[in-house]
């Protein structure tokens, strides 16, 4: 028994430090298929997602799941500082180490060692109970040495993960008054042709190709990032992602001086980020259904564009071109969206969109400022 229970501490010690640096230290893809820290948000964001199907649809059932990124975080170093405790109480119980106690005991067992452990790791220093022997010595100050050292490296790591968070949620909110909110790609390439400058075209897209490059390294080395759900109910990660892709979508098939190579480019970049995102969470494609882009709104989207100057290739070819690029994203955004309760955003919105810096606590809409346009039909304030 003492040597199980030996064997038994030192597995879970060496378990609880691998996932911590796996997780928190190491800036690659943990490929290992067994792993607690991948059990753990598996079954809990489960439970919290089933949780949240009791909520109506809304604000409420948003700001319930924007707590579990966060809290799940919190939740895992508990764990993990509680499995060093039980590790280091469970060397101290099966070597059977010697206890000077200041006070009287009922009797020295389990419980005692794990206190003692626990008054260790925290470096706490009450001193009523101490270990007598050497081994016990030296296991103490090995304990209260890695509980401060393990405390201040994951601690440390804190601030790395909220300014990748706040740098990826920076871009996405630059994306509204330049694709609405939520962000459609039929909005983005109208305010676009509305400049009369296609200049800024490459610049535009060249912004979201680093911002998809960031997403998919901070996220891939963080996969717990993927849970942090954006400032407003509207805007997320996923749906810029889908709206940026669906922009590239439309130039590459083929759009009236565009040039599409700056588009391309950016299309590799975010196709790979949701196609390794949708790896990590084991999602595998799913085709949206009902379609995102009808016949008849593709039509909407052409005339739409032929209007504002930004005419679409004429012909089969362009419709031929748009169904294969969005076959080899929108399986991977949409199942990302299924699992992670995100709402893909639309190519081209069905109803009159307000975006966020139109509105207030106070009014519910402002005056458009400047050239900023409104989709057809949106020109009232109501």
């Amino acid at each position: 028994m003492a040597i199980l229970g030996v064997l038994a501490g030192l597995a879970m010690i060496f378990l609880v430090l691998l996932e911590g640096f796996e997780a928190m230290i190491w800036p690659r893809r943990v490929l290992r298929p067994y792993r607690v820290t991948r059990l753990f948000y598996r079954t809990s964001w489960m439970f919290w997602r089933a949780l949240a199907r009791w909520i109506p649809v809304g604000k409420r059932r948003e700001t319930f799941l924007s707590v579990f990124g966060p809290f799940s975080m919190l939740s895992l170093f508990a764990t993990w500082v509680f499995g060093l405790i039980i590790g280091f109480a469970l060397l101290h119980w099966s070597l059977g180490t010697s206890l000077h106690v200041q006070q009287d005991e009922p009797g020295i067992g389990f419980g005692t060692y794990l206190y003692l452990s626990g008054v260790t790791f925290f470096t706490l220093g009450y001193g009523e109970i101490t270990a007598a022997d050497r081994l016990g010595r030296a296991l103490t100050v090995g304990e209260a040495g890695l509980g401060f050292g393990f405390l201040a490296v994951i601690i440390g790591y804190l601030p790395v993960l909220y300014q990748a968070f706040s740098r990826r949620e920076v871009t996405i909110s630059l994306l509204d008054a330049r694709a609405g909110s939520p962000p459609s790609a039929a909005q983005a390439l109208l305010r676009i042709a509305q400049a009369h400058d296609l200049a800024i075209l490459d610049p535009f897209l060249a912004e979201w190709e680093r911002w998809a490059a960031e997403v998919l390294e901070s996220h891939l080395s963080f996969p717990v990032l993927s849970y942090y759900r954006s400032q407003h109910d509207n805007q997320s990660w996923l749906a810029a992602m889908t709206a940026v892709l669906d922009t590239c979508a439309i130039l590459i098939s083929g759009v009236k001086g565009a040039c599409p190579y700056q588009a391309q480019l950016t299309f590799a970049m975010a196709r790979h980020a949701v196609v390794d995102l949708a790896m990590v969470f084991h999602t595998p494609p799913v085709p949206p259904d009902p379609d995102r882009l009808p016949a008849e709104r593709l039509q909407q989207i052409r005339e739409l564009l032929s209007a504002a100057g930004f005419a679409p290739r004429e012909g089969p070819a362009f419709e031929t071109k748009l169904v294969e690029l969005r076959a080899m994203y929108e399986p991977f955004v949409n199942a990302l969206g299924q699992f992670l309760l995100f709402n893909l955003p639309p190519v081209l919105s069905d109803k009159a969109t307000v975006d966020n810096w139109q509105t207030s606590a106070w009014t519910r809409r402002v005056a458009g400022i400047g050239n900023l346009p409104l989709l057809e039909g949106d020109e009232h304030f109501d």
